[in-house]
């Protein structure tokens, strides 16, 4: 599956958060770690559903960049 991820810098390290599955974040000190951490809190995630027996949701966000006029 391929889920759209967010990431947003902060002053001090990022952060990331997955729209279709509330609840599933990460932070890293660097975009490596928090694409690393990401992939294992979407895991981690979609194992622990599985096991509630609560059904996984189908990828359905979608990422687009508008350009604009500054």
């Amino acid at each position: 599956m391929r889920y759209a991820v967010v990431i947003e810098p902060s002053e001090s390290n990022f952060s990331a958060y997955v729209p279709d599955l509330p609840g599933c974040v990460a932070t890293g000190a660097t975009l490596a770690e928090v694409e690393a951490a990401i992939r294992q809190a979407i895991e981690f995630h979609l194992e622990g559903m599985r096991e509630d027996g609560t059904p996984v949701p189908q990828p359905a966000s979608r990422v687009e960049y508008i350009d604009v006029a500054a």
